[in-house]
C-alpha cells in the first residue's frame, strides 16, 4: 500500500489562506524511491533484522534504520526497547533517530532517510517531523495507531512545522507477518 500524502481530510483547512498557500507547496510522495531505488529493499531488509532482536526480549517487533537519503549509507539502526528499558518511549524510530543525530553531530536529519517496519505513531511521526526527516520508508500500515496515513498524517499536514515525503507499504508483508505472529503468541 502506498500512502498518498495529499487527502487527509482530518487535516483540511479550508479557511486559512496561509494554510492553502503551504498546501501548494508541500512535498510530494515518490512512489518510485521505494519500489526502484537499490539500497531501499536492503535497508528494509535491516530493519526486519532489527525488528526479530526485539523478540528477544519480549519486545513488539519494530525496527527502524536511518541512513543517508543519496548514498544509503547506514546511520543508526534500532528496535523496540520499551519493555527491556522500562521506558515508553523507547520505540526503535525515537532510539534511532536518537543515535542518528548524536553520530552526525546535529539534530536535523533532513539529509536523511529513516526506514521503519511499522507506520509509525503520533510521537514517532512527530519526531519525524522535529528532526527535519528527509523521508520516511513504512513498511506495515498500523490502523489502531499510524500517523503517516491510517488515522493521520503528519508528514503532509500543512499546520505542522516540516513536512516530509513518506512511502508506505514496503515488504509489508514481512513486517506485518512478524507483528502477526508475535501478537497470535501472546493470546495462545
Amino acid at each position: 500500500m502506498l500512502v498518498d500524502s495529499g487527502e487527509c481530510p482530518r487535516y483540511r483547512s479550508t479557511n486559512s489562506t496561509e494554510v492553502m498557500a503551504k498546501e501548494k507547496t508541500k512535498p510530494t510522495i515518490e512512489f518510485e524511491y521505494a519500489a526502484e531505488n537499490k539500497f531501499v529493499a536492503a535497508l528494509m531488509e535491516l530493519a526486519l533484522s532489527e525488528a526479530r532482536l526485539a523478540l528477544d526480549h519480549d519486545d513488539v517487533p519494530v525496527g527502524a534504520v536511518v541512513a543517508h537519503l543519496d548514498s544509503g549509507l547506514v546511520i543508526a539502526q534500532a528496535h523496540n526497547q520499551r519493555e527491556q528499558l522500562n521506558d515508553p518511549t523507547a520505540h526503535a524510530e525515537i532510539i534511532a533517530l536518537r543515535a542518528a543525530a548524536v553520530a552526525l553531530g546535529t539534530w536535523r536529519l533532513s539529509e536523511c532517510l529513516l526506514v521503519v517496519t511499522l507506520e509509525p505513531c503520533p510521537m514517532c511521526a512527530g519526531a519525524c517531523g522535529a528532526a527535519r526527516i528527509g523521508h520516511v520508508v513504512y513498511g506495515a500500515a498500523d490502523a489502531k495507531a499510524g500517523a503517516l496515513g491510517s488515522l493521520y498524517h503528519f508528514g503532509s499536514d500543512p499546520r505542522l512545522h516540516h513536512e516530509y515525503p513518506v512511502t508506505g507499504g514496503v515488504q509489508a508483508e514481512a513486517g506485518g507477518a512478524l507483528l502477526s505472529e508475535f501478537f497470535a503468541a501472546k493470546r495462545a
